[in-house]
Order: C-alpha cells, then structure tokens, then sequence
C-alpha cells in the first residue's frame, strides 16, 4: 500500500512539475529529482506516524504512572491502616493481657467463693448439730431447772434454830449433793453449747461477708470483660472495615494497571512473593522455637496465631473452668455409651475461658445442648466445649489460651451430656478432637489446674 501511495505521489508531482517547466531537464536529473521529492514526503509521513507513535506511548506511559502513583497511595493508605491495627493489636496486647488477667482473677474468685461456700455449709451442720443437741436436752434442762427453782422456794431449815428440822436439813444437803454434778455438768454443757453456737453464728456472718465482698468483686470484674470484648471488637471492626475497602480499591486499581505492565513484572512479583513467604516462615520457626525454649510458650498476648504446635501443648493447657469432675473421659455414661469427653459442675455462670488457642469455627446453640463453641488448634485439633449460657466470642475470631469465651448459666440443662445425675448446677462438657476422632483432655491439662478440678 506504501508502494502504490508513493507511486500516485510521484505521478501527480511529475504533473505539477511538467506544467511548472521543471520536465524540460533531462530526463535523468528529472527523476532524480522526482526521487528526492519522493523520500522528503515520505519521510515527513513517517516522522508524522512517529511522532503520533511516541505520543500515544507518552500518554500510556502518563497512565501507567498514573495509576501507579494512585495504587502507591492506596498501599500507603493500607499500611497506615495495617499499622493503626498492629497498633490496635498492641493496644490489643494489653486488651487480650488484660482480658486473660481478668479471667485468671474471676477464676481465683470462683475458687475462693466456692471454699468460702463450703466452709459455710460446714458452719451451718454445725450449727444445726448443736441446736439438735439442745433440743434433745431440753427436757433434762426443764427437769433441773424446776428442781432448783423449788430448792430456791423452799431452802433447807437451818438446823441452829429448831434441833428438830435437823434430819431435814441433812436430807436437803444430801440431795443438793446428789444433783448439783449432775446440774452442773448439764449446765457446763449448755454453756459450750450456746459458746460454739454463738462463735458458729459470728463465722457464718463473716462467710456471707465474704461471698457478699467476692460477689461484688465477680461482678467487677465480669463487667471489666464486658467492656473489654465490647471495645476490642468495635475497634476490630472499625479497622478492618476501612481495610477492606482500600482492598476493593487496590485491587481495583490493580486489575486496571496489569493489563499495562510486562509478563516479567508478574514473574517479579511471584518470585518476591515466594521469598517471602519462605522468610515469614523462616522467621515464625525461630519465634516459635524461642518461646518453647522460654518454657512460656503462651507469654506474648499479641500472637495471631498458635504460640505453639497443639500437639506440643501436653501438660500445659489451662482447665476451661473452675468446678468439680463428674465424668471423665472414656468411662460408662450410664446409658451404655463410653464418654467421648468430660463432665464438670460449675458455679452458677461461671466464666468459661478457651483451654488453647486457636480459631473460632463455630459459635452459637446446637440442638438441645445450649450454645456451643468449637476451637481449631491447629494440626487436625478441635477443642469442642458445650452446655453454655452466653457465648462472647464469634465466628472466625482467634482467642488465646486463658481468654474469656462465654459464661455458664443458671442450671444445667436438660439433656446435656446424657448426664445421669440428679443436679441442677450448670455442667460444661469438654471434647478434645484429633481429624474427628475424640481423644483423651487428661495429657492436655495443667497437672495443677487438674487436681484443682478433680477436687
């Protein structure tokens, strides 16, 4: 096509020069002149499509850094945000420190109001001993009560002043000799009696003093949890909000500015993103090796993820709850079955905190069974507690080991657990999974906080 155009380039000036006297030349310096004439338009033509070229690639060029300056505002934006959130999860750091010290302190509450509730039953058995022993003695007290009363009435003649009421003043001390060990005893008796009564009435004051002070501090401190989940999720959600969004918006941006860059700036892109993440890895099993070796591998609140391996948590694990052990694990239930996890009694609305860290993948009732959680430990664990009241935590959410998570109700239910006791206290029933299967909690627990629970 540029061939034919040059050729009617060259025939209409090969006109315009005849009529302009030029074609009277010779003919071989006309076409060469024709021929120069030619390359300067074609030249020009093609300085023209270069220059519209160079434009175009100077526009492109424009959109690209364009655009590449809007993405680097947006991924400025979005670690501004990523860093208000690890300031958040700092800030975080002391709200989940915070939280798992106010389940340690609400646990201790629980324990100190339980003995304190013992020590008051055996106050008032006590008591109810004592009454019971007055009560049986009280005829024996009215009978010498009733003789000494008479004595006071009629006391004995006195023998200086009619000889003759002499043997009746020999028979009225033999008879005061005779009774008064006896009354003197009773009377000792009903003493101590009436003592321990009156010490076991000024101890069961002091008891209910002290589950009165404990009941208010447990509600502080159950309030101070409140408020604490309250904020760490209305700041969570806040940011990660405003997160998502600049996300919408980087991708966006994103997709708009591939179609304009090279392969090899993806292959890049692969490459760096493979680095590092072999780097995180790198570095999260050095962390994780170092705070094994600490021997606290659960010391840094701020973890987003497991401090540790499920599998290398035995004998570290804290019980989820302060109560008694009813049925452990892979013992009869009464109904034929061999129990797949454990039974314990708990404090009317007990805090019950999560045993593991982990993530929350499901949070809400289950059938008659009252409301459920289930914990992913990580490595095919699952930590399954039921029979709960209120549940604080929610789906897709990571807690931490010690972390409140819900609080028992009023009474048990039902139909929890198949339990075949007569008890209204609420029970919390504990199911450790391994790929489906349940497994024996026992290797899992605190060896302390295991015979705390066993009692």
């Amino acid at each position: 096509m540029r061939f034919r155009g040059n050729l009617i380039l060259q025939l209409v000036t090969g006109i315009a020069l005849f009529h302009a006297g030029v074609l009277s030349l010779p003919l071989h310096s006309t076409a060469q002149k024709l021929t120069n004439i030619s390359f300067k338009i074609e030249d020009s033509d093609k300085a023209d499509e270069d220059q519209a070229a160079a434009t175009m690639r100077e526009m492109r060029k424009q959109e690209l850094r364009e655009l590449n300056e809007t993405i680097s505002l947006s991924k400025e934006k979005r670690e501004e945000i990523q860093r208000s959130i690890r300031a958040l999860e700092r800030d975080g750091e002391s709200l989940s420190g915070e939280l798992i010290r106010t389940g340690e302190r609400i646990k201790k509450l629980e324990n100190q109001l339980e003995a304190t509730e013992a020590r008051l039953s055996r106050h008032r058995k006590n008591e109810q001993s004592v009454r019971v022993s007055l009560n049986e003695r009280k005829g024996v007290l009215a009978e010498v009560l009733s003789a000494l009363q008479r004595i006071g009435h009629r006391p004995p003649p006195a023998m200086v002043v009619r000889p003759q009421d002499a043997l009746g003043a020999v028979r009225s001390a033999i008879l005061l000799n005779s009774i008064m060990p006896e009354v003197r005893i009773e009377a000792e008796a009903l003493a101590s009696d009436l003592t321990e009564l009156s010490r076991l009435r000024g101890k069961i004051e002091a008891e209910r003093n002290r589950i009165r002070s404990g009941a208010a501090q447990m509600a502080e401190e159950r309030h101070r949890v409140e408020l604490l989940l309250a904020k760490k999720r209305a700041a969570r959600q806040e940011r990660f909000v405003a997160l998502e969004a600049e996300k919408a918006r980087a991708k966006e941006l994103a997709d708009k500015a591939t179609s304009l860059k090279e392969l090899l700036a993806n292959l890049e892109r692969e490459v760096e993103s493979s680095r590092r993440a072999a780097e995180a890895a790198r570095l999260a099993d050095i962390e994780r090796q170092n705070q094994i070796a600490s021997g606290d591998p659960f010391a840094d609140p701020s973890r987003l993820k497991p401090a540790v391996a499920f599998s290398e948590t035995l004998g570290l694990l804290p019980e989820p709850v302060s109560g008694t052990l009813l049925q452990d694990f892979g013992v009869a239930d009464g109904f034929g079955k061999i129990t797949t996890g454990q039974s314990i009694a708990t404090r009317p609305n007990a805090q019950v905190t999560s045993p593991t860290d982990g993530w929350v993948v499901y949070a809400g009732a289950f059938r008659s069974y009252g409301q459920m959680v289930i914990v992913n430990a990580g490595g095919g664990h699952h930590v399954l507690l039921s029979g709960l009241g209120n549940v604080m935590v929610e789906l897709g959410q990571f807690i931490l080991a010690g972390e409140p998570i819900a609080e028992m109700g009023e009474t048990r239910l039902a139909s929890a657990n198949n339990l075949n006791f007569s008890l209204d206290q609420p029970v919390l029933y504990v199911e450790f999974r391994k790929d489906g299967t349940a497994i024996d909690p026992n290797p899992w627990w605190s060896r302390a906080e295991n015979e705390k629970v066993r009692g």
